[in-house]
């Protein structure tokens, strides 16, 4: 509530004051504020997926450089601010707060997980990111604006059913971390890849594979858009060599 005044022709009829009205013999309305203070989770996959890159960055320091930025805009918008962080093994979970210092908390764990991120360590299995998931839906019940920031792989139920629970009462965006060598091959040669237990050689200058490669891109990326089409999740999408601040932006 923001004051009581004289009605005006434009005034909503359900926010006349009747009693004040009829006190003063002259119609009166209540005027409301839209409450601005908003409650915020901004949600950062850092686990072994994420650790990858081909230019730039990792997948995880970009997930972690858009967090964080989201974290610190809502601060000025004065929201309260939480988040939770997934890395292999273990989720920090931090409740909203307005307050610089539990962010700085929040902000401590998503550096400390994305430091713990090094080659050849085991993808974690289904189950933990499930889990992880579910701590989201029982911590933002309802009226939150949640950011997950993710690479979204493996893509599966467990994506589509955390966006279908949580989209009914909240605003979700899904931002999709993206490296450009999951798009597109690089440029035709000879090259030897390895996941540090077996190697692999391709030619890079085949056509068909290129084609077949760019194709597989493309469909995923279809159907992740539109699973977030299909919950009313909206979606963006940040590479590796983009500006992360000029993407945080366009949200």
């Amino acid at each position: 509530f923001l004051e009581l005044r004289d009605y005006q022709p434009s005034d909503d009829v359900r926010n006349i004051d009747w009693r004040v009205t009829a006190r003063k013999n002259v119609p009166h309305t209540k005027v409301f504020r839209e409450e601005r203070e908003r409650l915020t989770l901004v949600v950062v996959d850092q686990t072994q997926s994420m650790f990858f890159g081909s230019r730039e960055r990792l997948k995880s320091v970009a997930a972690a450089e858009l967090g964080a930025l989201l974290c610190w805009r809502a601060i000025r918008h004065n929201d309260r601010v939480g988040g939770l962080v997934i890395g292999n093994r273990e989720v920090a979970i931090h409740k909203p707060y307005r307050n610089v210092k539990q962010l700085a908390r929040l902000l401590g764990d998503l550096a400390r997980y994305n430091r713990r991120l090094a080659p050849g360590d085991p993808t974690p299995d289904r189950a933990h990111l499930v889990d992880a998931l579910m701590r989201v839906r029982r911590l933002a019940r309802a009226h939150y604006r949640i950011y997950f920031v993710s690479d979204f792989e493996p893509m599966g139920d467990h994506w589509r059913d955390t966006f279908r629970a949580l989209a009914r009462h909240n605003e979700v965006v899904a931002l999709r971390v993206f490296d450009p060598l999951e798009r597109e091959l690089p440029p035709a040669d000879q090259y030897t890849v390895s996941d540090g237990r077996e190697r692999w050689q391709f030619d890079a200058g085949d056509e068909r594979l290129r084609a077949r490669y760019r194709a597989r891109y493309e469909h995923d990326v279809t159907a992740f858009e539109t699973l977030c089409r299909n919950h009313q999740v909206a979606t963006a999408a940040l590479a590796t060599d983009d500006d992360v601040q000029r993407a945080v932006g366009w949200l």
